[in-house]
């Protein structure tokens, strides 16, 4: 989490067949290569690995690296493709989780950092975790 700067979060719907739904309430979808893009007007999310739901039949069962739409307001998805013009700026999921039953996607708008900056967050966790178990040992 460290390579980026998260600068706004949404929360977005996703379009999903019910075997991606029962795999998901498993907990078998990564996220690790996955970003979203704005193409025509719609949000649609690349990369996100949802595993085949085992008790599924092969035809009934899911393609598991496809893309898939994101369900948003079209004025979050207008704000969302001018703030992506700029250089260096990606959308990326930080998180899927349900939501009175519903399947949900937050999503970052992330800009990439620089070594330097990368250097300097690892010393502020390694700091706060110094402060944490000096804390610890003193009580």
């Amino acid at each position: 989490m460290h390579e980026y700067f998260i600068s706004a979060k949404l929360e977005c719907g996703m379009a999903l067949t019910g075997s991606e739904v029962k795999s998901l309430r498993q907990g078998k979808a990564h996220l690790q290569e996955a970003f979203a893009r704005v193409e025509e007007g719609q949000l649609i999310l690349h990369g996100c690995h949802i595993d085949p739901y085992e008790k599924a039949t092969a035809a009934w069962n899911h393609d598991p690296a496809r893309d898939r739409k994101l369900l948003a307001h079209r004025r979050e998805i207008r704000r969302l493709s001018n703030e992506t013009r700029e250089t260096g700026v990606t959308l990326i999921p930080l998180a899927i989780y349900f939501k009175n039953g519903i399947a949900k996607l937050e999503l970052g708008v992330a800009k990439g950092k620089h070594q330097h900056d990368k250097r300097e967050s690892i010393k502020r966790k390694e700091q706060d975790r110094a402060l944490r178990r000096s804390m610890m040992h003193r009580g």
